[in-house]
Formats: C-alpha cells, structure tokens, sequence
C-alpha cells in the first residue's frame, strides 16, 4: 500500500527532476507535491503543484494539512539535491507505523565534492524547542496529527514560524523519533564555519522572524505550564560584606597570545568603586602562566590562581573564582580572547546592578577581528531579551549575551556546571527563574574571532554535543519551572497557562 504524499520545494533546478523520479520509483510513495513560491514554474509530469507563500508559513502548513489524503506525509525543507538511501522511505515509513511515532527524521549525509561526510542529528528532547534544531532535510509526520494541528492552529498568520508552531504542537503530545541511520544524501548549500552560523538569528534583518518564533516559543511554554509571569524576587546588595565592589573573572588555558590584552583591557578601567582581577589559570603549559606571574608581581589587584584540581571546564574555573576570598560583590565575566570596549565597561555594569536591582546583567558586544575591525553580524545586542518576557523566550535562543555578570551570593548558591560549553546559560536560565537580568542594549565588549577561538569551527559531533548539552539544559530548567508553577499553587492557571493541550 503507498501510505506516502511527498512535498518538496521546486524551483524548476534539475535536481527536483531527478529527486522526483527516485520517489516514482518508490513503492511507498503515492502522491509528489511540488511547493512553489512562483505561478511561472514549469509543472512536472506526474505530481501535483502546490503555490504557496513560503515553506516556513502557517499558510503552507494548512494547505499541506488540507490536501493530505494518504496515512503520512514526507517534507522535505531544503530546496537541494537528494539521493536516497536503500529503502529509505520505508525505513521512515516502518518506523512510523511499528511505533506509532507522529514525527520521525533520520540522521543524512552530507556531499561536498562528490565525497558522502556523515551527519548525525540530535535525538528530540523536551528541551529541543530552540526554533533552529537540526531535523535534516526530510522527515514523516502522521497526515492525522497534521490535521489535528492544521486545526488547532488555523488561526494562525505567520510567515516565517508555521512549521516550528507545529513541531512544538506534536511535540507536546509525542516527541519526534530520530532514527541514527544515514537515509539520505544532500548537497550542503551553506558552507559556512560553524562560528559563523551560530550568529545567524540574532542578525538584525531577521528581527520579524524572531518575534514569530518568540511567539510561538512562548505560547508552547504556557501550554506545558513552564512559562513564567514577569514577577522577580528582588535581592538585597547590602546583606553581606565585600572587600571589592566587583571582580573581573578570565577563566584560561594556554592563551599566550591574547592574555595580555585581556589583563590589560581590565587594569584600564575607570571607576569610583574598588574592583580587582581574579584569573583562574587552569594549568597553562605555553607560557600563559609566566605572564599572568608578570602581572600579579607588578598589581596587587591581580588575583593570580592556579587551582589545585586538574578537573576543570571553564564552569569550574569560575566556581574556583567566585568563591575565592578577594572576591567581590559582582563578578564580571571576560574571556581571556576578547578585550573591554573602553574604560566604562566596568562602571556601567556595576551602575546597572544598583540601578535595576538584579542579580545578573548582560551587556553587548561587537564582533571584531584581531585588528578590532568590526566583522559580520557586528553589534550582538539580544534585543530578545525583554524585561517581561526575556526569561521565557531564553529557552528559545542559544545564548544570552555578553559580557555577564552575577551578583556574587547567587552564583555561589548555584554553583556553576563544571563544563566548558554552555555553563553560562545554565547558570543564566536559573537565575532568571527566581531574578530580574539586567541589560545594556549599547556596545561595551569586544568579542574577538579568531582562528584559535575554540568555537571557531566545530565538527558536526562536538556542535551536535554541544547543542545536545544545551538541549538538556532546557529540559531541566522547563522541569524547574513546571515544578516551580505548581507549588504556586494554581498561579500558572491565573495567568492563563494550560497544563496540556
């Protein structure tokens, strides 16, 4: 029985021609929808034409719904070559029926240079709601829950977030199945370094998709009860006692080539409150160790620590920093590659904490090379984060900005993930369950790429371990505030969440 409609993107380009014929052949596929945002497009003998706004509309995603007769549907997202893999379809197709999965994407490879490079996907976990979660290129949804969602949503008008609505529709009541086999081939189109993509949403012509997807991101967390009102516990500076105002914390290993600016950029500083240097010096063997000694020996106000355990991320460094006991009130993060914009950085920040009362701050930064010439994407601002909803959409996004900085008793009480990727976020999505973050929405930090950066360019396994991390980091925190929500007793309710829709 052909239980399959595919649709795909068509362009007129010969690779559709060719993927076309590969699902003719399929004896599992009974329908092939062409989508096509232009009415001039030469059809293809065999399939129907779909015109439609966009791929990523809700518009689309109710036309699909709407003509859906056969048991499941295939999208394809991606307006590339494919080749498919032995029985690929029916792989997804058996998978789907022996499980009852709604959702079902597979691990691709990857054709640079007529050269198949394996890429593995993530598996789907509660917290895999950032709206840029890899899915590959293809993957089966069952035609019913289509429906169902094209239903419970029909009221819906957006252009860029229609197909991250319905993943977070299905995923609420089943969560996509992966499958770890390579089933198909595509051509990647974008060949950029991931240090490059990683920037992509937070560019300012793409402000229209993020309040969409922000939307949607939102109004899933009131769905399963993990959205939070804007009500913040309010902290209390003066309650206990510090010898510095602040302490710029830089984490390092072998940074022998950009410390020294980092040191300096600090010791520049300009303001009326004392502040000191704490640098945690995680075993450097490059000569980074030897420099940092030049330091301290010259500013008694250089903290230089060498910490006994040999177990540390970057996450442990700053616990070894934040519950040292020179430091001070806030602690101010800068990482031993990037540099202070100018003087005030420092003073702004401790202004914004007495200012706003709150027990985390986030500035801006500018990307720059290391000639401090400002590259693509330039100025970071993360005007996502509102005081009313920031905390919210931050499970939606990968990242909250920089520099941080922490009111030093909050971040002792939560201790920070002993890991070097994401420990920030982790720590930053807490205190923003309990906290109000503060924010400087203007340039006050340089973030300097270059090609020692250790984020510079990730294979697809350790970007995959990363996001997987990431995704873990959200699924605990939604369990927090789920369980947060409920000892409120109702308060959830008042504010017009559901539990489960």
């Amino acid at each position: 029985m052909k239980s399959i409609t595919y649709a795909l993107p068509y362009s007129g380009q010969e690779y559709t021609r060719a993927t076309v014929r590969a699902l003719m052949a399929s004896g599992s596929v009974e329908r092939v929808v062409l989508l096509t945002t232009d009415t001039q497009v030469q059809p293809l003998e065999g399939c129907e034409t779909m015109t439609v706004d966009s791929l990523q509309s809700s518009k689309t995603v109710q036309s699909i719904a709407s003509t859906a007769r056969t048991p499941y549907i295939i999208l394809q997202i991606h307006d590339t070559a494919l080749e498919f893999g032995q029985f690929a379809l029916e792989r997804l197709l058996s998978v789907a029926q022996a499980t009852g999965a709604g959702f079902v994407y597979s691990d691709y490879y990857d054709m640079k240079g007529g050269k198949r490079y394996p890429h593995p996907v993530n598996d789907y976990q509660t917290g895999s709601i950032r709206d840029d979660f890899d899915f590959g290129s293809v993957f089966l949804i069952d035609a019913g829950l289509l429906r169902s969602a094209a239903e419970s949503t029909r009221a819906s008008v957006h252009a860029f977030a229609g197909l991250y609505e319905l993943r977070l529709w299905i995923a609420r009541r089943q969560l996509p199945v992966r499958i770890g086999e390579f089933l198909y081939s595509k051509i990647e189109r974008d060949i950029r370094k991931t240090g490059e993509k990683q920037f992509d949403y937070v560019d300012p012509k793409n402000r229209d998709v993020q309040h969409e997807m922000e939307e949607v991101a939102t109004h899933h967390l009131q769905q399963v009860g993990a959205y939070l009102d804007p009500a913040f516990s309010i902290v209390n500076f003066d309650e206990h006692e510090f010898t510095y105002e602040a302490s710029v914390i830089i984490p390092v290993r072998d940074r022998v080539k950009t410390i020294a600016d980092a040191v300096q950029t600090v010791l520049q500083q300009k303001a009326p409150f004392s502040y000191n240097l704490i640098v945690v010096d995680n075993h450097s063997t490059d000569g980074t160790t030897d420099i940092l000694r030049g330091f301290a020996a010259k500013n008694t106000n250089v903290v230089h620590v060498i910490p006994e355990r040999e177990d540390l991320g970057i996450g442990g460094c700053w616990n070894e920093a934040v519950h040292h006991p020179a430091c001070g009130r806030f602690a101010v993060q800068l990482d031993s590659d990037d540099l202070y914009k100018d003087e005030t950085t420092l003073r702004r920040i401790v202004e914004t904490f007495r200012r706003e009362k709150c027990a985390m701050v986030v500035g801006t930064y500018q990307m720059v090379n290391f000639d401090l010439e400002e590259i693509p994407p330039g100025i970071i601002d993360h005007r996502e984060w509102t005081p009313d909803n920031g905390r919210n959409n931050a499970l939606r996004i990968n990242g909250l900005g920089a520099p941080r900085a922490f009111y030093t008793p909050v971040v002792r009480a939560l201790k920070v993930p002993n890991v070097s990727y994401g420990e920030d976020y982790a720590v930053g999505l807490a205190i923003s369950r309990e906290y109000q973050i503060g924010r400087i929405y203007d340039p006050v930090y340089l973030c300097r790429r270059w090609e020692g950066n250790s984020d510079a360019d990730l294979d697809i396994v350790k970007l995959n371990a990363y996001n997987a991390y990431k995704d873990k980091i959200r699924t605990l925190e939604i369990l927090a505030r789920q369980r947060k929500n409920a000892r409120a007793g109702g308060s959830a309710r008042h504010s017009g969440v559901a539990r489960r829709n």
